[in-house]
């Protein structure tokens, strides 16, 4: 079974927000479930379990169920603010503030959250075209640091280049330091380089940093890193030569708005629909540069 994707709109991953690291994880397991080849619509609502929390935290149920539910009550609670540029490479960008969601409602007997998504952050989850990002949900589910998923995220959007230079400066609004870390020498040993450390730990990412300085000062940070693909498991399913399965053919005509037939001839053993689109999407915009 193939795990769990996120997807989110490049707009979203350059986001500013804060949240603490559970309320990332509830926005995760609920951003997992978006279905993208369905209308977009606020009326779903997203399930979190404690219990799936519990194996990640090493926490027991209660205790997890008691996190979940004060962590979706805070994240309800939490402002994104969204910059987006209407004519491309426009000069005159637009920013929107907004919520990540309308909704709770808690199932204490059943261990579990429903979550409802705010209908203005819906279309940076779902209206998926060429400026998105995406990975798999368990490269980041051994994390601990929000920015350590942070971090991850903006080189993921760069998987195709594996070379990324940062602003320190544009990366501490979007984290929204305000303050904290306010030296260079903490903001690298408290954010930058435990983030490294849990990236290359725990997802299949493996990175290296330098900094680079404009004058006498460190105004960017420049990141260098090899994003593998294939799971082990599915290494080892390739070795031994194991019969895997082509995806299933969905009824939609398109996804991202490429033809099935054209996503048929992209399509490889192993994945699903959506896997196929995606690597048939990721070929059109590299001819396409």
């Amino acid at each position: 079974m193939n795990a769990p994707k996120i997807y989110k709109s490049n707009a979203l991953v350059q986001a500013s927000y804060r949240m603490s690291m559970m309320e990332q994880r509830i926005m995760l397991a609920c951003t997992s479930q978006v279905r993208r080849d369905q209308p977009i619509t606020d009326e779903v609502m997203y399930s979190v379990y404690a219990k799936d929390l519990a194996e990640v935290t090493g926490s027991t149920s209660k205790s997890a169920y008691e996190q979940l539910s004060k962590a979706a009550l805070k994240l309800k609670r939490r402002e994104v603010w969204l910059t987006e540029r209407p004519n491309g490479d426009g000069v005159h960008p637009e920013t929107l503030v907004t919520g990540w969601v309308q909704t709770i409602r808690y199932k204490k007997n059943e261990g579990r959250v429903d979550i409802r998504f705010n209908k203005d952050i819906l279309p940076y989850l779902t209206q998926i075209t060429e400026q998105f990002t995406y990975y798999s949900l368990k490269d980041v589910a051994g994390m601990t640091s929000i920015y350590a998923v942070r971090l991850f995220e903006l080189l993921a959007q760069w998987r195709n280049v594996g070379i990324r230079e940062i602003n320190v400066a544009w990366l501490r609004d979007i984290l929204q330091m305000e303050g904290k870390y306010a030296s260079i020498k903490d903001f690298k040993k408290w954010v930058i380089d435990p983030s490294v450390d849990q990236i290359n730990k725990h997802s299949p990412m493996q990175v290296t940093w330098e900094q680079k300085k404009t004058g006498r000062r460190i105004t960017h940070f420049i990141f260098r890193f090899n994003f593998e693909e294939k799971t082990k498991d599915e290494n080892k399913v390739k070795k031994r030569g194991l019969q895997t399965t082509k995806p299933h053919r969905e009824d939609n005509t398109t996804m991202f708005g490429i033809p099935n037939n054209v996503i048929e001839k992209y399509a490889q053993p192993g994945d699903s629909w959506q896997d196929a689109a995606i690597r048939a999407l990721d070929s059109i915009k590299k001819n396409k540069d």
